[in-house]
């Protein structure tokens, strides 16, 4: 194998090119080129032999170039709030999605959305500027304009989430009709009577499925709901408490609470202090996690884990197929609650 040094243009500290990869193995820039693209008329070997030394080299290839030549930027958009990442939701899907990406010429740009913005600047200013080949949107609203404007623009995009009526595109969901049930069921077993849920937004789709399982859950365990209107997951951790402590001090309190986030589990158990009410005695807390860390800081409370990996690497795969067969059939998937870790619950739902 050859040394870099001596050649000019080639030294250390100049960015390895196709140039350089080629002076290495001693082979024609084409062929490189080829190679790295594993042309089928380039021998296996000759591959392997380019791979090994554009590795080596840390060689990427120039973004300007490869979209000048081939009008794509080689970049997936992931437009998503980062407000959570108190609980490392954010974290966990951006693993995932690299996950897939990894062995692909595919780069993940971040592209944070906060909540109360403008959820269509960022869509916008990727179909404006043609920075990125497919996209993946989450928070999906009933009747999304993002779904609509990607859709009439032909841009491949995969949501996590589910719009109402005619769903003809990519996504990855999480089932939150069956979590919403199964977890009145728990709280039913344990001799819960009165449920109060702290819910998602009511603009966005997971929130009718969520208080579809909810209120199902009611009249299959004869319970009764105890109101929790001026608060959802997008609120404050403070807000979160402030309200949480006026319903439990009301006259008819709660005696099981339902979370549809992580983050908000924090809030309710300080509320539940402040009131100095012992959980899994006084109530029951049942909450979501994307991670399993809230029976390491309270063990009493119910928890559920969402994979948020997993959907990472359904979201990624589904804009991969999109962008590779644009006629194809969309991949869609929606996965279960994970109960792996809470107590043995009924499995009606």
């Amino acid at each position: 194998m050859k040394a870099i040094t001596g050649r000019t243009g080639e030294t250390g500290n100049t960015r390895p090119t196709l140039k350089t990869i080629a002076y290495m193995t001693g082979l024609g820039v084409t062929t490189v080129s080829r190679a790295l693209k594993d042309a089928p008329d380039i021998a296996e070997s000759t591959k392997e032999r380019v791979r090994l030394v554009a590795k080596q080299l840390g060689y990427m290839p120039n973004r300007a170039g490869v979209r000048l030549r081939t009008g794509k930027t080689n970049v997936i958009a992931l437009v998503l709030n980062l407000e959570e990442e108190i609980m490392g939701m954010a974290g966990q899907m951006i693993f995932g999605i690299s996950e897939i990406l990894a062995d692909t010429p595919y780069h993940l740009v971040l592209m944070p959305q906060p909540i109360h913005h403008d959820q269509m600047a960022p869509i916008r200013y990727i179909l404006d500027t043609g920075s990125a080949d497919g996209v993946i949107i989450s928070r999906i609203e009933p009747d999304d304009p993002r779904i609509k404007l990607l859709r009439d623009r032909g841009l491949p995009f995969a949501a996590h989430g589910r719009t109402e009526g005619m769903i003809d595109y990519p996504y990855h969901d999480f089932d939150n009709e069956a979590y919403a049930h199964d977890a009145v069921a728990m709280l039913a077993e344990r001799g819960r009577r009165r449920i109060v849920s702290l819910q998602p937004p009511s603009h966005l789709t997971y929130y009718k499925y969520f208080r579809a399982g909810f209120e199902r859950g009611l009249r299959d365990f004869s319970l009764q709901e105890a109101p929790l209107t001026s608060i959802s997951t997008d609120s404050s951790l403070v807000d979160i408490r402030s309200g949480l402590l006026e319903t439990l001090r009301s006259s008819h309190p709660p005696d099981g609470i339902i979370a549809c986030s992580g983050s908000s589990a924090v809030p309710i158990m300080a509320a539940l202090r402040a009131c100095n009410l012992k959980l899994g005695k006084d109530v029951d807390v049942v909450a979501k996690q994307p991670a399993d860390f809230l029976n390491w800081i309270e063990p009493e409370i119910i928890a559920m884990s969402e994979d948020f990996g997993q959907a990472g690497r359904e979201l990624a795969s589904a804009v991969l197929a999109r962008i590779e067969h644009a006629g194809s059939k969309p991949l869609q998937s929606i996965s279960k609650p994970d109960w792996s870790l809470a107590p043995k619950i009924r499995q009606e739902s």
